[in-house]
């Protein structure tokens, strides 16, 4: 549970407190969209439960990237571990420590913007808070939503938390490799749990060990700079897709 907002527990905070909450946060989230679009930036909020492989799936963007300026935001409730794994390798990255809330805010992001030279980057990666609830909810100004899944996680995770997977402009289907030893794993049960709940359904496959799928997700990459660069700036997305209710 988070201490700051309360995840919208009525016992825990009055729903109109918590509404006025969102409501601030996605005037925040406005204002770093307005940022990133005045700058160029292409920001990417990566979500999943702890280990799904956001963090690898990071790396493995930093290992193909080619030319591509990069940078990252990690969050998470303690440590920089996360930040100094990207940091090594070669995505200059910033770590937000939320203490005991448990999703990043629009707040949050822009706080840790300030005194940091992120505005000549190309992509601004923000991995949130290993969740697979409260992120789907705060807007931080992303141009999208990505969803990290590890085969290991099982099947029905689009089913049992359909808000997350509701946001999500892209799931990414992580630790392919693993894929031949789990023979009880079904890709296509993902795709059709996928099928029920997202209201674009796409999927990528991907393995940052062996490489598998990272030029796909490269280039949903591109594509999504691509409109990015050529769009006028979005309405809020989490208000776009009511996923407060």
């Amino acid at each position: 549970m988070c201490g700051t907002c309360g995840c919208g527990d009525p016992a825990v905070m009055p729903v109109d407190v918590h509404d006025r909450i969102l409501a601030g946060n996605d005037a925040q989230a406005r204002h770093n969209r307005d940022h990133f679009g005045a700058h160029g930036v292409t920001a990417v909020n990566v979500m999943g439960s702890p280990g799904a492989g956001k963090t690898a799936l990071l790396e493995a963007t930093a290992r193909a990237r080619g030319a591509r300026k990069v940078g990252a935001l990690a969050g998470d409730l303690a440590t920089d571990r996360d930040a100094s794994r990207l940091e090594t390798a070669g995505i200059p990255a910033l770590s937000i420590t939320t203490g005991s809330a448990c999703h990043l805010d629009a707040e949050m992001v822009h706080r840790a913007l300030h005194g940091w030279p992120w505005s000549g980057f190309e992509y601004l990666f923000i991995e949130n808070v290993g969740n697979l609830v409260c992120p789907a909810i705060y807007d931080l100004g992303q141009a999208a939503n990505v969803v990290a899944l590890s085969i290991t996680e099982g099947e029905d995770k689009p089913l049992k938390y359909p808000v997350m997977f509701k946001a999500a402009d892209l799931v990414v289907l992580t630790k392919m490799d693993l894929l031949p030893h789990l023979p009880h794993f079904s890709v296509a049960a993902v795709e059709d749990a996928l099928a029920r709940v997202m209201p674009s359904p796409t999927l990528i496959k991907l393995s940052a060990v062996s490489g598998e799928g990272v030029d796909a997700w490269l280039a949903w990459l591109e594509a999504v700079r691509g409109q990015v660069l050529d769009a006028p700036p979005r309405a809020t997305r989490n208000a776009e897709r009511g996923t407060r209710n």
